[in-house]
């Protein structure tokens, strides 16, 4: 099969195009032939490593894919060849105390495709069964590669964790990636009010046409949890979704009390600091998560098959240019998802 691999971190010069051999499905697992993979920055990450990331040398980037059943791992009846399918890339191992609680994203074995094991950038993947959904015909297999990783997080974090509320006030610091335009469509949903922050006029056009409620400029205003406070009459937020970490200061400011602050990376970095008395003397509620249960998986994609959540794909490119398409991800100024077309 063909994929994109690279041999050694680096920049965006490791990836090459290159042929492997595909691989089998084994009992609980299916092969699936895939038709589009999208771009998450996890790829860029692991793309160039982090102190402690073991990975299976070459390695294939990506988590997110959709597809169609190719063949079926011994014993497996669930599915049948040529079923249109979307992978969850959440991968449990079932037994654990977490996963039978039903919090198999914390699961002791946890791992992500694209990041502990072989990804989406490739023709082919094998993925346990329990790990695919069924896609609707006529609904777009880029879309729905599209908004796996992205909608689950974004879900798992302002529902499941957050415990948005109808009428809550709800601020994103971002206004054009997946993860930030999957939770200004959730918040809506949810029925919340939403501030977007964005780094320019373009992307807060883009968020806008979303449905966010009040727009910020960052470059025209710096100190935006001062126009937080002023667009809320010095209330503050309920919820804050930041996901740079860097932005944590301003995000603090930004909240009332007794606000949460949800954060499911840091695109800004990993090592900042924050002042403590924030977090204590405004009672603020941290939270973290990452991914998703099995549960919120198919929850959300039912609401984006259904057309309640929308999926704005900003370009597509053949599999062969994944590393053009990183470099436009790591350039950060896409509008949306970026997609790969597997069988290009």
């Amino acid at each position: 099969m063909k994929a994109i691999l690279f041999h050694e971190h680096g920049g965006p010069e490791v990836l090459s195009f290159s042929e492997l051999e595909t691989p089998t499905p084994e009992p609980g697992e299916v092969l699936v032939r895939l038709q589009a993979a999208a771009l998450n920055r996890l790829d860029l990450w692991a793309r160039q490593g982090w102190p402690g990331l073991k990975l299976q040398l070459p390695h294939i980037p990506g988590a997110d894919g959709a597809g169609e059943v190719a063949a079926l791992g011994a014993g497996e009846e669930g599915w049948s060849a040529g079923e249109r399918v979307v992978i969850n890339s959440n991968l449990s191992c079932g037994v654990c105390e977490a996963c039978l609680a039903g919090q198999d994203n914390r699961c002791s074995k946890w791992e992500l495709l694209g990041e502990t094991r072989r990804g989406t950038y490739a023709e082919y993947i094998v993925v346990p069964a329990k790990n695919l959904l069924r896609v609707p015909d006529g609904f777009s297999l880029q879309s729905a590669a599209a908004a796996a990783l992205a909608y689950h997080t974004a879900w798992h974090s302002l529902i499941t964790r957050g415990g948005l509320q109808p009428g809550e006030t709800v601020l994103i610091v971002g206004a054009a990636g997946g993860v930030n335009t999957a939770s200004l469509q959730i918040a809506k949903l949810a029925g919340a009010v939403t501030y977007v922050v964005g780094s320019d006029a373009r992307k807060l056009d883009f968020a806008a046409s979303l449905g966010a409620d009040y727009l910020i400029d960052r470059s025209k205003e710096a100190n935006w949890a001062r126009t937080v406070f002023q667009l809320t009459n010095r209330r503050g937020v309920d919820v804050v979704v930041d996901n740079v970490g860097t932005t944590f200061p301003l995000s603090f400011r930004s909240a009332r009390k007794g606000g949460r602050i949800l954060t499911v990376g840091n695109t800004g970095g990993a090592v900042f600091e924050i002042d403590n008395r924030y977090i204590f003397s405004k009672h603020l509620s941290l939270i973290g998560s990452t991914m998703g249960t099995q549960h919120d998986f198919r929850r959300v994609m039912a609401l984006v098959f259904a057309g309640r959540l929308a999926v704005p794909v900003d370009r597509v490119y053949p599999l062969a240019e994944a590393r053009q398409a990183q470099e436009y991800l790591a350039a950060g100024e896409q509008l949306g998802k970026i997609v790969l077309d597997n069988q290009a």
